[in-house]
């Protein structure tokens, strides 16, 4: 009897079984750091534009329907699995659901990043990411209005990646389109497909090369189908968001101030203060640490871990520069001053922070993993780079300040709803959230 395969199908469900767990544990850090009050307070969208559009337009005809000039698939599909609930459960449902996709992609990534990141410890806390960005919890976690800022961060590892077979093949193309259709900076990243119809990793598996570029094909014409959808809906949809005038020196400096240093210090208010007075050494010269040891990591790496490198850096800074330059956002960042340090963190931080350190730990697992003799400096850089992010993540993953922080919480104001709608079945009511309220029929409250 061949034992080959057996052998080879019970290291797949190993990794499987380990990538579920992982992405399990994603979930429910996720759910942790943002405490009970927030979790049952409905936020923004989730409670507004989202749930109007759902009541309105219904399951189906509500999920391509543009909004603010762009498709969100992803947040309305949760918003419908949430209002199928009763209604007094919404809220949390909604940001359970969140959370969730959190750990779909911690799972995923676990399994896409393993050709770049093939260095288990930096690949285990590059899947976490998502869930242990200092910046996360603020505004980001645990709701449908921010969950395209995860899916933006599964994008680059579901274009590049080359399945091993074809149901592999079928499930990252299935998300791919689900992450382009919920988030059109996804286009950012959509050079990276080339590297999934290149030579690569799966010529190592049964088929060779040729056939793990063809299995390529589905997630190139979905992620580009995709992504003309969103452009085409950006161009023929009004937004009503005035572009931001923002100078390229105050983004630059909010980028330092606010993604980058909130990676160690998530108290960005601080950060503004002990700059001021201080001045940009405190930022400077950790930043400047840090870039060395990219540099250093792509002169060591693999040709596709270098596009990595390149990409997950770039796209930090881009994603702040694009949410800056689209959104009416003007703070003087570069003159730092003690009432600059009272401007809380944008949701863009988080984003851009969660690339950093994606690029962080690709150079982690280049430098641990550099074989070549004389290079116990490299591996040791790869180590410290880890146990540098292990510190900053790990050390501000306690639950923390958010916008939901004081509620008000959704379920407690649906008994009251429920009496005001006996008086008045056909009618509405209205029920409080954060920082809009949702109109809610009362024939869902009172079951007529």
């Amino acid at each position: 009897m061949d034992e080959t395969p057996r052998a080879g199908r019970g290291a797949a469900l190993s990794r499987a079984s380990v990538a579920v767990a992982l992405g399990l544990l994603a979930a429910a850090v996720a759910a942790w750091r943002l405490g009970a009050v927030t979790l049952g307070t409905a936020w923004a969208e989730d409670a507004g534009r989202f749930l109007r559009d759902r009541i309105a337009l219904g399951p189906v005809d509500s999920l391509l329907h543009p909004y603010a000039g762009y498709l969100h698939l992803v947040p309305r599909l949760l918003v419908d699995a949430a209002w199928a609930l009763p209604v007094q459960w919404y809220a949390v449902a909604l940001a359970l659901g969140a959370c969730g996709i959190v750990g779909v992609a911690a799972t995923a990534v676990t399994v896409l990043a393993r050709d770049v990141v093939p260095w288990w410890p930096a690949r285990v806390l590059l899947a976490l990411v998502p869930a242990l960005v200092p910046l996360g919890p603020y505004e980001v976690l645990g709701n449908a209005a921010n969950v395209h800022w995860t899916l933006l961060f599964l994008a680059p590892w579901l274009f590049a990646y080359q399945a091993r077979t074809w149901s592999g093949a079928a499930v990252q193309a299935a998300l791919a389109a689900l992450v382009v259709l919920s988030e059109v900076q996804a286009v950012l990243f959509l050079p990276l497909l080339a590297l999934a119809l290149l030579p690569g990793p799966t010529a190592r598996t049964p088929g060779g090369r040729a056939s793990g570029r063809v299995r390529a094909v589905p997630v190139v014409v979905l992620a580009l189908g995709g992504s003309a959808a969103q452009v085409v809906t950006a161009v023929t949809t009004h937004r009503a968001s005035r572009p931001g005038g923002a100078g390229a020196t105050d983004i630059v400096a909010g980028w330092l101030l606010q993604p980058v240093a909130a990676l160690w210090q998530p108290d960005v208010g601080a950060v503004v203060r002990a700059v001021a007075v201080d001045g940009w050494a405190a930022v400077l010269v950790p930043v400047g640490i840090l870039v060395l040891l990219l540099v250093a990591a792509a002169v060591v790496a693999p040709w596709r871990t270098r596009w990595f490198l390149l990409a997950t850096t770039t796209a930090s800074l881009a994603v702040w520069w694009a949410a800056l330059s689209a959104n009416p956002v003007h703070v003087p960042w570069a003159s730092p001053s003690e009432s600059l340090g009272r401007v809380p963190p944008l949701r863009y931080a988080a984003p851009s922070g969660a690339f950093l350190l994606a690029a962080t730990l690709v150079a982690a697992g280049a430098l641990a993993r550099h074989r070549r003799t004389g290079v116990v400096l490299a591996r040791i850089g790869g180590w410290a780079l880890v146990g540098v992010v292990v510190v900053a993540t790990l050390g501000n993953a306690a639950p923390g300040p958010t916008r939901r922080a004081d509620g008000p919480i959704w379920a407690d104001q649906v008994a009251a709803a429920r009496v005001a709608c006996e008086r008045d079945p056909g009618g509405t009511v209205v029920v409080r959230a954060a920082p809009w309220d949702a109109t809610v029929p009362c024939g869902r409250l009172v079951g007529r």
